[in-house]
């Protein structure tokens, strides 16, 4: 009954396909141009230091991780924690991963408000994500709408922190390619697929924002039929 509500066929289903499709593009878009050669020939676990050392950010560590695409930056640690495949890869889309993530440090760095927001938020988005949906269904089953509602307004924090997240991303792209074409480390032809790729992975991130909305309003039509 609760699988295929209305409020899950009108919101929840559109913004899963899209999902997947988000999903499909970044794994197509990385095969395609992780096979891609960048002429510098440089790795992107050295792209990554010699963009921090040009940064001043020389206290940041650059790691190997196991993880694949598990590439992120950790501001408490101060270090960059780049997969086995961008951080041993010369291809243009592990240099254009690097630089992605050499732009979280910087924004860290430089105090960029979107990105502190998004930091001081990660655990009430953790709470969020795990409470809200029980707390809600719990209020339906049982017929408690004030319990209905604090699970809604436990969920908005999660959808806050998506949109919010946005922002961070497409700036750390944008930073990314930047940085990329200053330091001569893609040419201009290399230029459109590093884009490509950084483009694919932000689609990941809008479809995890139209997730999050998408089940807010599926819980607002569920809210109001209980009425």
């Amino acid at each position: 009954m609760f699988l295929f509500d209305s409020g899950y066929i009108l919101f929840v289903l559109p913004a899963l396909i899209f999902a997947l499709y988000a999903q499909h593009r970044v794994s197509s878009t990385w095969a395609t141009f992780a096979r891609y050669p960048a002429a510098a020939g440089v790795t992107g676990a050295q792209v990554a230091r010699q963009i921090l050392h040009q940064a001043g950010l020389d206290d940041v560590r650059v790691d190997r991780i196991g993880t694949p695409l598990g590439d992120h930056y950790d501001p408490q640690e101060k270090v960059l924690r780049l997969s086995a495949g961008v951080y041993d890869s010369s291809s243009v889309a592990a240099l254009g991963v690097a630089a992605h993530e050499v732009g979280h440090a910087i924004q860290h760095d430089t105090g960029y408000l979107a990105l502190g927001i998004r930091n001081s938020l990660v655990p009430v988005a953790n709470f969020s994500s795990q409470a809200a949906i029980p707390l809600f269904f719990l209020g339906f089953f049982f017929r408690w709408p004030s319990l209905m509602d604090i699970g809604i307004v436990v969920f908005f924090a999660a959808v806050v922190f998506q949109i919010i997240t946005l922002p961070v991303e497409y700036n750390a792209s944008g930073r990314a390619l930047a940085l990329l074409e200053d330091g001569g480390f893609l040419t201009r032809e290399e230029m459109g697929p590093a884009r490509q790729v950084l483009n694919a992975a932000a689609l990941t991130y809008v479809a995890a924002t139209a997730m999050a909305v998408a089940q807010l309003l599926r819980l607002l039509v569920l809210r109001d039929r209980r009425d």
